[in-house]
């Protein structure tokens, strides 16, 4: 399984992750499961309403296309930001605003 990821990682390192640095976000392996790869978007990709079709269009696309003995789907593990959660408790916080 640890070569299996590393193989995925360096999809992700050449063909994903550039893109989604490009708008401030990143993704992390959740966990590869019979053939299903779970992910988690970070950065300003968590809760965007784009993440399906980012998703779709980008990293399963390359995935399934790079390693289709490995990754036949993709799907995301919806998650919230650390950096939302944050903003979220100041927004508690500062109840003025």
């Amino acid at each position: 399984m640890r070569e299996e990821l590393k193989q995925i990682e360096a999809v992700l390192d050449e063909k994903v992750r550039p893109a989604l640095r490009a708008h401030g976000g990143e993704i992390q392996i959740d966990r590869l499961e019979d053939g299903v790869l779970y992910v988690k978007l970070l950065g300003q990709c968590a809760g965007c309403p784009s993440a399906d079709l980012t998703n779709e269009t980008l990293v399963e696309a390359e995935l399934v296309k790079a390693l289709p003995e490995l990754v036949q789907k993709v799907a995301v593990v919806q998650t919230v930001s650390d950096e939302l959660w944050e903003q979220a408790k100041r927004l508690l916080r500062d109840h003025h605003l």
